[in-house]
Parts: C-alpha cells; structure tokens; sequence
C-alpha cells in the first residue's frame, strides 16, 4: 500500500472507531471527546508502526520525539480535530493524517467520518465552478479578527464550522471559496488539510504568502490561507488593507 492509500485507510479506520465510541452511549461531552483522543491515538501509532516502522510520527496526542528532527519523513497526525464538536455529536470534527517529506506537506488524507467521507491527496478533483459572492469558513466559537475583516471588505458569506479539518475541506468540496486563519494552529491541525488542498489545485499559504512547512522544533503554525487560485490575491490584498486601516 502507498503513502497516500495508506493515509486514506488509516484516517478512515480511525473515523470508524470514533463514531462507533460515540455511538456507544458510555461517554458524553467532554469526556467522550477525551475518550475519542485516546482511542484513535492508540489506533494511529499502531498502524504506522505496523506499516511505517522506520518513518517518525508528530502527533497531537504525543510527547514529540527528538529523532523526527533530523527525519526526512515524519507523519503529522490529528487523531481527532473539533473534539468539542464530537463530543456534542456535530458533524464538523475529524481525523488529519499527514506524511511531511523535507518539511513538504506531501501527502495527506482529512477523514470527515459523521458524513462517511475521506478525502485524500491521491484522489481529490478540484472543486467544482462557482460564481458570485465568496462565502468564508470561520470558527463558529471564536472567529479571527483577520477573517472577519477580510470577509466584510469581500462581502463574503460567513459560514461558522468546527474543526480546521472541516473548514479546509469544505473549501475542497466546493461548499465556500475561503479558509482564512490567524488564530493560532499547529503543525497536526492543518498538515493533512495542506496536503489535501494542493492536491485538489488550491491556494494555499501562511497570510504572508509564505509555504506552509512542517517539522519544526517549534510546531506552533498560527496561521494560514486556503482558497481558490483565482481568490487569493484578493484575499491578500483585502488582508494588507485592513492592517493598514487597524495599524
């Protein structure tokens, strides 16, 4: 099995195991979202060891090892982003796996397993045509200023979502043009979504039009924007004029 089948079956495997504790009745709230953590972490490491022995693993759910420093392949693993929203049986959580090669986001699968869909870097058309006002994903908790700024300058729809995973893919799956974050991530919440959206033809960067690389020391990645090709420009010269308005 190659990297990004691999990457498919393990984020769609550990989407199953979720919903099937979820559906169990032991847990609820907050302790069903700190059950899920460990039961797809559990799943997760034991599949890669199994299947990927010699590669190091970063994941969320672990102490990080020092040897992924010096690694060339390191995987980058979200066993379950939006653990509020699975915890209150939403459908805008899921599972990120990832394989970073040379600190490139290169292959990747975004498990969505409340809707029984995986989407993977080997197989993700683009998204499909749309015309008029951009919609803009956002946090429904706690939206950045950035994005609400930038969605107002645009008129763009605002569409509240959970998980990072969520959002990205919604861009994706053509259900909003727009990903727009700064408010703090790291290097497990947006790996697999990165890898997933450059395969299907999108934008995607830092805010400051930098690539997105991984293994890091440090895998605090605050920020980052996904959207269609034709969009970004706007998008980055709509973000330059709020900071010039708000500096």
């Amino acid at each position: 099995m190659n990297d990004a089948a691999l990457a498919r079956h393990i984020a769609g495997t550990a989407g199953t195991l979720l919903v099937k504790l979820q559906k169990s009745g032991l847990f609820a709230d907050k302790a069903l979202g700190r059950a899920g953590d460990r039961v797809a972490n559990a799943f997760i490491m034991e599949a890669l060891r199994a299947q990927r022995p010699e590669d190091c693993v970063l994941s969320e759910e672990e102490a990080a090892d020092p040897a992924r420093l010096s690694a060339s392949r390191v995987w980058i693993v979200d066993p379950l982003d939006g653990t509020r929203e699975y915890g209150e049986a939403r459908d805008d959580w899921a599972v990120h796996i990832a394989l970073s090669i040379d600190g490139r986001p290169a292959v990747g699968a975004v498990a969505l397993p409340a809707i029984g869909l995986t989407l993977g870097s080997d197989e993700c058309p683009p998204p499909p045509a749309y015309h008029g006002a951009p919609r803009m994903v956002v946090s429904r908790t706690r939206p950045a200023a950035e994005a609400l700024a930038v969605a107002q300058a645009l008129g763009a729809e605002l569409l509240p979502m959970g998980s990072a995973g969520a959002k990205a893919m919604a861009i994706v799956r053509g259900e909003a043009e727009i990903y727009l974050h700064s408010g703090g991530q790291y290097e497990w919440d947006n790996c697999a979504p990165a890898a997933v959206a450059l395969a299907a033809g999108l934008h995607v960067s830092r805010l400051d039009g930098a690539p997105l690389t991984y293994n890091h020391e440090n895998p605090y990645l605050p920020d980052l924007l996904i959207c269609r090709p034709d969009l970004a420009e706007t998008v980055f010269s709509a973000l330059q004029a709020v900071s010039v308005l708000t500096a």
